[in-house]
């Protein structure tokens, strides 16, 4: 395992199943107004193996004209997104350790052949902020590595209701999902895995 970078912290096993289960309640609710969609890569358009949404002021989104970028409406709807659960902005006070709170909270849902290449959170104009993870459902193969791309990487576990933190020295740190475990957690009626991201955007 590669030594993670100041700022970067792998909290496990921080909620437990009762307060999992209104997570995902708030999430399926927040997906009934911002239905899931499949983003594409700017350029090629080619889809992302994951479907995702977001709750929040902003929401992160990506196509193929227009790249990664912040905007305050779904891309297919058109509609605001809805807000971000107070459950997850009391997670945001309590883990985050930043003055303001979040404006975005990207909803990534993984099937079991979904994965997340290698990449660096660097879209937002406040990267003093953290950005604060949320597993909830099968477990998957987390890695993370340096500054640059080509810097070493190591991988560990994340479980359903684990935290992780990416901030200071790290907070540009790449990162990426390898593989989900299938049939590794009975969170999700269906299986797969979400992954909620706190983030702010604004200075």
């Amino acid at each position: 395992m590669a030594t993670l970078l100041g700022g970067i912290r792998h909290i496990p096993d921080q909620l437990d199943r009762p307060a999992q289960e209104q997570l995902v309640e708030q999430i399926r609710a927040v997906v009934a107004e911002a239905p899931l969609y499949v983003p594409e890569l700017p350029g090629t358009g080619k889809p992302m193996s994951v479907r995702m949404t977001n709750c929040g002021s902003l929401g992160w989104v990506t196509d193929r004209q227009h790249g990664y970028r912040y905007q305050p409406y779904h891309p297919v709807t058109g509609k605001p997104w809805p807000a971000i659960p107070p459950e997850l902005v009391e997670l945001w006070e309590r883990f985050a350790a930043y003055p303001k709170p979040p404006e975005a909270c990207l909803v990534n849902f993984y099937a079991d052949e979904a994965r997340m290449s290698l990449h660096q959170d660097r879209d937002e104009l406040d990267l003093e902020a953290p950005v604060l993870s949320i597993s909830l459902g099968n477990t998957c193969l987390f890695r993370v590595g340096g500054l640059k791309r080509n810097d070493p990487t190591g991988s560990f576990r994340l479980s359903s209701g684990d935290i992780v933190v990416i901030g200071g020295e790290g907070r540009l740190a790449f990162h990426g999902v390898d593989r989900i475990y299938p049939a590794t957690s009975t969170l999700l009626k269906n299986g797969g895995r979400i992954n909620l991201t706190l983030r702010r955007v604004n200075p």
